[in-house]
């Protein structure tokens, strides 16, 4: 009997009862069982603690702009579960990713009433998604394909693939659980994407140095932002160079957050490394790629604005970060009342992000996210965290996410500004809310 993809994903939920299991044995095992086939001429994988999901929408975009076929893979999803895996700038549809996870399910060893030809291999969630992206991706001739690492980068499922650029945008303190108290340690773990003798771009002006450490163990080429690459403001517009003195007078990101700049120039210098050595993408292509991909790129809940008087805007910011990135953002705008509709996951610095928003919040809706998956917080516990971060702060608390919004709506004026943010569950509901359609489940 065949399932439905939310048949599958419920059924890939009970498979494993960890959710994270970090490691790569498992995977490769059931990778090499389907044929180990190659997922694309070029692979370009993106880690980071913030930007990855940036980065990997204008690598798309300006090899997109390029007239390449292209794949992408990311994760978590917003509003369905297709959006996580990307064909030449279209969702995977429902049939495909059920034909896949049937493949995997055969690689696994798991048959009817559990005869399977092979001995059983349990997987994660995230790990049935990302054996389904390269699966369809193998599938489908593509120039280049582009890989998010969903945790770390060392023991991602993604890292059973050799990236010919590995990329790590930032590192920042988030999942310390998994990988470790301090930003060298976190650095050191997301090294692990990069190979011996390939280039691997680093997008933070002050990296830790665990991370360069590694990177320099691992053999790879290391292109720093800042050293090898550079960014200059010129208002309107910018320019990116490269040390090879290869320079372009770029228009701005449609992204809305400053630090679009540094993730833009981080997506170039990777292109620029992967096309070095093909004499088919010229200076000339490389830049009219850039350009077009700038002005076309879109990715969902990175300051997006749902319009709106109260404007809504809508950014999964979600670790301290993040949250200066955001502040960075509003310091930039017009003076108003900002009203925050916030919500968060156990593992997540509640603390140090509401620190570096500090005043700029005039009210706090707290969320509670409890109720969405057993990793989310109460509203109470928010609201206690917050009184002994910000003693000053005033706020409501409220059960859920549309709750919370509904009461910012209704406390905001024309010319204020709600801000929803703090995970993909509170980005997921705003969103589906504006478009007035229920929110998936994760």
């Amino acid at each position: 009997m065949t399932r439905t993809l939310a048949e599958w994903l419920s059924y890939q939920e009970q498979v494993n009862v960890r959710s994270i299991e970090l490691g790569l044995d498992r995977v490769r095992a059931v990778w090499e069982r389907m044929g180990a086939p190659a997922t694309a001429r070029r692979v370009i994988t993106v880690g980071g603690t913030n930007g990855k999901g940036s980065t990997v929408a204008l690598l798309e975009a300006m090899l997109t702009a390029a007239g390449l076929h292209v794949g992408s893979f990311t994760s978590p999803h917003l509003t369905e579960y297709n959006e996580r895996v990307r064909i030449n700038g279209v969702n995977a549809d429902d049939a495909s990713l059920v034909a896949s996870f049937e493949r995997i399910e055969a690689a696994r060893g798991a048959g009817p009433n559990g005869a399977g030809t092979y001995e059983e291999i349990r997987l994660t969630y995230f790990e049935f998604g990302t054996l389904a992206a390269l699966d369809l991706f193998a599938r489908a001739d593509l120039d280049v394909a582009i890989l998010e690492v969903g945790l770390g980068g060392r023991l991602d499922a993604v890292n059973i693939i050799d990236a010919d650029v590995s990329v790590v945008t930032t590192v920042d303190l988030d999942h310390m659980d998994w990988l470790g108290s301090d930003r060298d340690s976190i650095g050191r773990e997301k090294a692990g994407i990069a190979r011996a003798g390939r280039p691997v771009i680093v997008g933070e002006l002050d990296p830790p140095v665990g991370l360069l450490d590694a990177l320099i163990a691992s053999g790879a080429e290391i292109r720093r932002a800042g050293i090898d690459f550079t960014v200059e403001r010129l208002g309107p517009g910018w320019r990116w160079q490269h040390r090879d003195g290869l320079a372009m007078a770029l228009p701005d990101p449609a992204l809305a957050a400053p630090v679009q700049y540094a993730n833009a120039a981080t997506a170039i210098a990777a292109l620029h490394a992967l096309f070095a050595d093909d004499a088919s993408i010229t200076p000339k292509d490389l830049f009219a790629a850039a350009s077009l991909g700038l002005r076309s790129v879109r990715v969902p809940a990175r300051l997006q604005s749902l319009g709106g008087d109260p404007a809504v805007i809508v950014d999964v910011g979600h670790n301290p970060q993040a949250a200066r990135a955001l502040a960075e953002w509003l310091d930039a705008q017009p003076g108003s009342r900002v009203y925050a509709v916030y919500g968060a996951l156990s593992d997540k610095d509640v603390a140090g992000v509401m620190a570096a928003l500090g005043s700029r919040i005039d009210h706090w809706h707290l969320a509670g996210l409890d109720r969405d998956t057993p990793r989310g917080l109460t509203a109470a516990w928010l609201a206690e965290r917050l009184g002994k971060t910000l003693p000053q702060a005033s706020f409501d608390v409220h059960t859920d996410v549309a709750t919370a919004l509904a009461a910012a709506r209704a406390a905001a004026h024309s010319g204020e500004r709600i801000l929803a943010f703090g995970s993909f569950f509170v980005a997921s509901t705003v969103i589906a809310e504006a478009a007035n359609k229920p929110a998936l489940p994760d």
